[in-house]
């Protein structure tokens, strides 16, 4: 399958003992992270969305695929925040007009005919999950969820739930006719798309890739899979027979970067900067000074951009790998103080991130803090600890119980007690 919103695959690799999937790369995460972080998305966002998700969908009724799975963890968001269908573990091939009876998938994303035991159509239980997706969108909250699985099913075979009040009328109309128990009139793809609330922020730009025969080869990005020693007859064969191979993927990578390019391209050539009028008598005192300046100052602040945009793109490539490298590798520090509510402070300061300025306003780059540098081991850097008299002392095993009298000691003391040597720096008050 080769569509915009569907997660692609490069390459299969097979070995005697393993079998490896090259895949597409989607940088953005889960749109239920994405949901989490932001409480609910507004109308507009979750309709984009909305939108990208019926297409992956519809792609997938036009060759006869039903994904039976479809939930915010199963889908992903690439660079630009475009949905990524993925995880087609329990879909399943059908025919026109076939119906399935395997029930599978999520209790909390799946249909009512479904979780009845009856044979249902693959389209119209996609549609539904879309639903439910999209009320979590909008809600932040999901339309039939309880603990007692037995209180979810009568749930959801009876279509209770309760949309959020801030949820436009609209909105609210189009899930009722989604959400609709009764499969027959549920509201397909078609219907969908020429509801009011799908018009209000309807988006044309989907496009659908054909497979096989009637996939369109770009003979420039043959020319290109040619320069890095492939064969360019044997690329062309691999994409008719729609082979997952090193000469398709090299192809399907190049299209791609290809793509990204002209984007950059375009997006350039609409903030291109103007140049100013001609001069037509050719001296300098035809054209008006504070417009030349202007024209300078502009020109200056399009390569500030610029400097600044790579700058930014060298601190967020610099963060992540900087952020695996303390994920994985930073030890947690030892706190050398007995007042539990440091203790909690510097704990708390060491998990949370630091923001880095970008130059621009209002944007800023979370970056993990250093790791900590291990404290000296010279016992005048510990904290005197100033107790009454008498006091008991327990070491950290609770296997030295100490009763002193006297003057209070300080932390680092070393104490000799029945031959045992120990140091009050491991030693909390008791």
């Amino acid at each position: 399958m080769k569509h915009p919103n569907i997660i692609s695959l490069y390459e299969i690799i097979e070995t005697p003992k393993q079998l490896f999937l090259i895949m597409e790369y989607a940088c953005g995460g889960e749109l239920f992270d994405y949901i989490v972080a932001r409480s609910k998305l507004k109308e507009l966002q979750a309709c984009i969305f909305f939108q990208q998700l019926l297409s992956g969908i519809e792609y997938l009724q036009k060759v006869g695929v039903v994904h039976r799975d479809l939930k915010p963890e199963n889908l992903l968001l690439d660079e630009n925040n475009n949905i990524k269908i993925v995880d087609f573990g329990l879909s399943n091939m059908y025919k026109s007009e076939e119906t399935l009876k395997t029930a599978c998938g999520s209790p909390c994303y799946a249909a009512p005919e479904m979780i009845a035991g009856k044979r249902y159509y693959g389209s119209r239980v996609d549609v539904w999950s879309c639903g439910v997706i999209l009320f979590a969108m909008l809600c932040g909250y999901l339309p039939f969820e309880d603990p007692n699985t037995s209180s979810l099913y009568k749930k959801i075979l009876g279509g209770e739930y309760k949309c959020g009040s801030w949820v436009s009328p609209e909105a609210q109309d189009i899930l009722r006719r989604i959400l609709n128990t009764n499969p027959e009139s549920r509201y397909t793809i078609e219907l969908i798309r020429n509801h009011p609330w799908y018009l209000k922020f309807h988006n044309k730009n989907f496009v659908n890739y054909p497979l096989g025969e009637n996939l369109k080869i770009d003979e420039n990005i043959l020319r290109k899979v040619e320069s890095l020693g492939l064969s360019a007859d044997v690329t062309r064969e691999s994409l008719l027979k729609n082979k997952h191979n090193k000469y398709t993927s090299t192809y399907l990578l190049l299209v791609k970067k290809t793509r990204n390019e002209e984007i950059i391209e375009s997006l350039n050539a609409k903030i291109s900067i103007p140049q100013p009028p001609a001069n037509p008598r050719g001296d300098s005192h035809s054209i008006n000074p504070r417009i030349k300046k202007l024209f300078e100052f502009k020109e200056a602040e399009k390569t500030e951009e610029i400097n600044k945009e790579a700058e930014v793109n060298t601190i967020v490539n610099q963060t992540r790998i900087r952020e695996m490298h303390f994920i994985k590798s930073t030890p947690r520090r030892k706190i050398y103080c007995t007042s539990t509510e440091r203790d909690s402070r510097d704990a708390r300061e060491h998990r949370e991130a630091r923001a880095v300025s970008t130059g621009y306003p209002g944007v800023r780059i979370m970056v993990p803090r250093e790791p900590p540098q291990p404290k000296p081991s010279n016992r005048r850097n510990f904290r005197p600890v100033h107790v009454r008299t008498p006091v008991s002392y327990v070491d950290r095993n609770n296997s030295l119980n100490v009763s002193i009298k006297g003057p209070s000691p300080r932390a680092g003391t070393a104490l000799d007690i029945s031959n045992r040597r120990t140091e009050m720096k491991y030693l909390t008050i008791k």
